[in-house]
Parts: structure tokens; C-alpha cells; sequence
């Protein structure tokens, strides 16, 4: 799907295509997702530069991208500020918080990506949502964040939730609450549910199981 289109389109289902699109970032032009071919990326939306909740946001997220980075995992953020705001917020970042932001910013000024994602939700105003889309090595969406205006994103969850994702493709598990510290599974991760009686009866004593369709194991 071209970001051209004028419509505002609905929020992308997860499993669909990244829609392809040009566009134009602090660190030139890009053509996503094709840049981040075999990576993961994630790309996340603030409603505006020179703002305090948005700052804090683009100080942790810069911290922690050598993080990401270690999970095979790259980052761009997005506003509908025009290309030299960006420029000068990030440059006024490392300045007075001598935090370097070495991720690229989309200046999406025409609003035509954020209307192709569904970034812009009613009742505020026409900034972006603090929207987060993760999307995998082969440029399907995977999960989305969706955060009002008033309200910071835990960088940590997000990085989570790429660890989470990666081990789950890996391995064909599924991870419970708050992995990889859940309250009484600890680390250990789910198996799929049996989808038939024998498979039921052999994962009772292959794995570690609370009954047949609730079995884990370490990895």
C-alpha cells in the first residue's frame, strides 16, 4: 500500500505486510521496510518535538539502542514535525542531555504515514498517538503499542516484548505473564496446547505439566 493515499486508514492487523513507503528521515531518505531487510524493527510515533514526555522518551530509547541492536532489532521514530524540527530537537538533546539519538526520525509533515497506520486517533487533535508497530525480518507486523499523549512508554517492556517474539519464532512457545519473571513459572515458557488425545497424553510426561493443555518447560 502506497502512504499517499489521502483516506485516513484503520489500525493494521497484526500478521499483515508492513505497508511499503517512502520516506523521509533525519538520516535521509528510506524506503521502508526494505531498509530493515532481515531485521527486526520498530517504529514508533511521539505527538510532537521540544515536548517533555516525548524527550524522556527519545533519551531512553536512545540509551537503549545497542540493546536493541543486540537482539537483531533497529528503531526509527516518527512525528508530524517537518525534518529540521527533528534535526534540531535531537541536536538540542545531545547538547543539553548529552544523550546522542543514533536512530533515524521520520518527518512525516503530510501526515500521509500516520494516516496509513492509523496513528492519528479522534478526539486528539492531529498529532500522533504514541504508537508502537513491531515488524519482523520479513516486514509483517508482529504487535502494536498504541499510548495517549499524557502517558510515557516503558522502553523495557518493548524491549521485552522483541525477546519475547524472537523466542517464541525460535523455539514454537508461547511466554506467560510478565516473561521472563512470571510470579510462579519463573522463566520457563509455555507449550502449545495438544490437538489431539494422544499428543495430550505424551506431554504429560515429557514435560513439566499442570494438566495436559498446561504444560512448560526451561529453555
Amino acid at each position: 500500500m502506497s502512504c499517499d493515499q489521502d483516506s485516513t486508514r484503520g489500525i493494521p492487523l497484526l500478521g499483515e505486510k508492513f505497508p511499503e513507503m517512502e520516506v523521509q528521515t533525519t538520516h535521509g531518505k528510506m524506503l521502508l521496510p526494505e531498509a530493515f531487510a532481515g531485521k527486526w524493527f520498530v517504529l514508533f510515533s511521539h505527538p510532537g518535538d521540544f515536548t517533555p514526555v516525548c524527550t524522556t522518551e527519545f533519551v531512553a530509547f536512545a540509551k537503549m539502542h545497542e540493546e536493541f541492536r543486540k537482539e537483531n532489532c533497529e528503531l526509527i521514530g516518527l512525528s508530524v514535525d517537518q525534518v529540521f524540527s527533528h534535526i534540531k530537537w535531537v541536536e538540542w538533546i545531545k547538547e543539553k542531555l548529552e544523550v546522542e539519538v543514533t536512530f533515524p526520525v521520520i518527518a512525516d509533515g503530510s501526515a500521509n504515514v500516520a494516516k496509513t497506520l492509523g496513528m492519528i486517533h479522534p478526539g486528539k487533535g492531529t498529532n500522533t498517538v504514541r504508537a508502537v508497530f513491531f515488524v519482523d525480518p520479513e516486514g509483517k507486523i508482529r504487535l502494536m503499542m498504541y499510548y495517549p499523549q499524557e502517558i510515557g512508554r516503558n522502553m523495557h517492556e518493548v524491549l521485552r516484548a522483541i525477546r519475547a517474539l524472537k523466542m517464541s519464532d525460535e523455539n514454537k512457545v508461547a511466554m506467560p505473564a510478565n516473561w521472563p519473571k512470571n510470579d510462579f513459572l519463573g522463566d520457563k515458557v509455555i507449550i502449545p496446547p495438544a490437538t489431539d488425545e494422544k499428543t495430550a497424553k505424551e506431554r504429560l510426561s515429557k514435560y513439566d505439566c499442570y494438566d495436559w493443555w498446561f504444560c512448560t518447560k526451561e529453555l
